[in-house]
């Protein structure tokens, strides 16, 4: 039995827990992104995408191209969360949590965030910030995502978390996951993952630290979706503060 098929038997909390964090931690500084192991199976993935069409378990319906955000659609849920969604979010928050403090000391800002995810959310809500911000994604041929950020008020988390349901190059093509970063005093950088089946990208939300010769700068990122060629592609978005 191979090392990844044993993970792969665990619950998805366990697995968030069995990555190398003090690895992804340096690449999260290096490059405000960082792509973890395989946290889902296959099957895990295919009933996660499949709630898609349950529309019960959603809040509302976004269709990009009607607001002009690209081209695709994708849905957010209620917070009556399906259990793998909720776990996956409460394993996450934690680990992530040393990194968004300590990027926000090294910017001088503030660090409001609590040790307790629920405690967090609970202060969203407080600020106005009380709708539910995780998000299934799907995109079909032909459509794409715009450079943008997950910011919906005051209340925010620097990181995020995407993680693919369908598998590149057999479910579908082209459709890699952009960031570009705005370098002080340098022009923009950019750079494509190819985000693998039951994997998951941490990324940034809105900015990160940068070193410079003045100490730290503030480098501002954005995110979004090349076209997708042919296929299906369907990720699950994990977002760690509510939106107004």
């Amino acid at each position: 039995m191979t090392q990844t098929t044993t993970r792969l038997t665990e619950r998805p909390a366990d697995r968030v827990a069995e990555e190398d964090w003090r690895a992804l931690a340096d690449e999260l500084d290096e490059h405000g992104h960082a792509l973890t192991g395989p946290l889902l199976t296959s099957d895990e993935c295919r009933d996660i995408a499949a709630l898609y069409d349950e529309t019960e378990c959603f809040r509302t319906t976004v269709d990009m191209a009607r607001h002009r955000f690209g081209s695709g659609q994708y849905r957010y849920f209620t917070h009556e969360l399906p259990d793998v969604v909720r776990e996956l979010r409460e394993a996450f928050y934690p680990r992530l949590l040393p990194v968004a403090r300590d990027w926000a000391e090294k910017l001088g800002q503030p660090t409001p965030w609590p040790d307790a995810l629920e405690e967090w959310i609970a202060l969203c809500h407080a600020a106005g910030q009380a709708k539910s911000a995780q998000i299934l994604l799907r995109y079909g041929p032909g459509d794409w995502n715009a450079l943008h950020r997950d910011v919906f008020g005051d209340m925010l988390f620097p990181l995020q978390v995407v993680i693919g349901l369908d598998a590149p190059g057999a479910d579908f093509t082209g459709g890699e996951f952009i960031m570009t970063e705005q370098r002080p005093r340098a022009q923009s950088r950019a750079s494509s993952t190819t985000l693998p089946q039951g994997h998951g990208l941490i990324f940034t939300t809105r900015d990160r630290p940068v070193a410079s010769r003045r100490g730290w700068s503030t480098g501002p990122m954005r995110h979004g979706v090349s076209t997708v060629r042919s296929g299906l592609r369907r990720t699950l978005g994990l977002v760690f503060h509510d939106a107004a």
